[in-house]
C-alpha cells in the first residue's frame, strides 16, 4: 500500500447527480463503480486504489462487488477491504457498498446458487474479506430454479433482520421471477430495493415489461454493462483490437459476436456521438440514463483516465428526440 495519505476532494458532491432508488430512502449516484474487473490479485493494486480514490473524489459513493469477483474469486473483496480500511476509514457512512452471492464460489453443493446455506455462508465470508460488520446492499446474483424461491427470499430477508445487510437486491432475474421475488420480500417485511439487470443499446429486454414492473412496485434499477463490455467505446470501431477482452477470449463478448454489421452500427453511433461533442462511451451512458426509471448504471474501468472520460457524460445535455430517433434507426 502507498504511504501517501488520501484526503478526499471537498467538492466531491458538486457535479454528481443522485437518484432515488424506487420508493426507498436510498439515493445512488447516476454512475456507480463496478469492480468485476481490474481489482483482483492479478491486477496492480495501486492502480485499483487510484481508481477508487478518483471515483470518490468525483461523487461516486456506490461501489459494487460480488463474492466471486477477482480473479481469483474473493480477491476483489479482499483488496477493496484493505483500501477501505486505509483510505476510507473515516468515510464509511458516505459509502454504499454492495456484494452478491449465487455464482460458483467454492467446491461442493453449497458453493453456488440460492440455498439458505450458500447465502448465509457467502455473506459471512464476504464481510470477513471486506472487514465490515454489514454491507449496504446484498444481492442474490442469479435466479436458482432448483431451490424454492421462498427459501432464497426468506434467507435474504433474515440477513437484513440480522443486521448483516441494510437493503436487499436481486440480479439477472427475468420479469416473472422478479415479480414473485418482489412480492415475497414485501410480505416478509424486507422490500426488494433494487434489481440489477444487464442493459445497453444492444441488450434491451428490460424495456419490454421489467421496467414497468419495477416502477409499479417501487423498486430501483441499477443497469450493468452499459458499454456492452467495451463494444460501445472507440475500441471496436475498426474491428477487434489486439489485447481486448474479445481478442483474449475470456469475455462473453466473443469474436463471433463482433460481426461487420455490428461494427457498422458502432461506427454510425460514434458519428452521432461526435456530432454531440461526446465520445461514444459518454453517449452510451447518456442513453442508458435518459430513462428516469434507471436509478444508476454500473461502470467498469481500468484506469482513472477512463473513469474521467465516462463521467464526462454528466456535463452534456440529454439526448434530443431527434438524436434518439437516429439511434433507433441504426438498430
Amino acid at each position: 500500500m502507498s504511504s501517501a495519505i488520501y484526503i478526499p476532494s471537498e467538492n466531491r458532491y458538486s457535479d454528481m447527480e443522485y437518484r432515488r432508488c424506487g420508493r426507498s430512502g436510498l439515493k445512488l449516484p447516476a454512475i456507480s463503480l463496478g469492480l468485476q474487473h481490474n481489482f483482483g490479485h492479478v491486477d496492480v493494486l495501486e492502480n485499483s486504489r487510484t481508481i477508487l480514490r478518483r471515483a470518490f473524489d468525483k461523487g461516486i459513493t456506490h461501489f459494487d462487488l460480488a463474492n466471486n469477483y477477482g480473479p481469483p474469486p474473493g480477491s476483489t473483496e479482499e483488496n477493496f477491504g484493505a483500501i477501505l480500511r486505509e483510505d476510507f476509514k473515516g468515510h464509511r457512512d458516505e459509502l454504499i457498498i454492495s456484494t452478491k452471492a449465487g455464482y460458483t464460489m467454492w467446491q461442493g453443493p453449497y458453493g453456488n446458487w440460492g440455498s439458505r446455506k450458500h447465502l448465509f455462508t457467502s455473506l459471512d465470508q464476504s464481510l470477513q474479506r471486506l472487514g465490515l460488520d454489514y454491507v449496504d446492499i446484498f444481492y442474490h446474483h442469479r435466479p436458482d430454479r432448483g431451490t424454492p424461491l421462498e427459501e432464497t427470499m426468506t434467507a435474504l430477508s433474515d440477513l437484513v433482520k440480522q443486521g448483516k445487510a441494510l437493503y436487499i437486491g436481486i440480479s439477472n432475474y427475468p420479469t416473472d421471477l422478479a415479480a414473485q421475488a418482489i412480492r415475497m420480500l414485501k410480505e416478509l417485511g424486507t422490500p426488494c430495493a433494487i434489481h440489477q439487470p444487464k442493459y445497453s443499446m444492444f441488450i434491451r429486454w428490460i424495456e419490454e415489461d421489467l421496467l414497468d414492473l419495477l416502477t409499479k412496485e417501487g423498486v430501483g434499477c441499477v443497469a450493468f454493462s452499459p458499454l456492452a463490455q467495451g463494444l460501445l467505446t472507440d475500441r471496436y470501431l475498426h474491428g477487434i483490437p489486439e489485447g481486448s477482452r474479445a481478442a483474449k477470449g475470456y469475455s462473453t463478448l466473443t469474436k463471433e459476436a463482433i460481426t461487420d454489421t455490428v461494427i457498422r452500427k458502432v461506427q454510425a453511433l460514434n458519428a452521432i456521438a461526435r456530432e454531440r461533442g461526446q465520445t461514444l462511451a459518454q453517449m452510451a451512458l447518456s442513453w442508458v440514463l435518459r430513462d428516469p426509471r434507471i436509478t444508476s448504471t454500473l461502470l467498469g474501468v481500468s484506469s482513472p483516465e477512463q473513469l474521467d472520460n465516462c463521467l464526462g457524460c454528466l456535463a452534456h445535455p440529454p439526448l434530443t428526440l431527434q438524436e434518439l430517433n437516429k439511434i433507433e434507426d441504426i438498430f
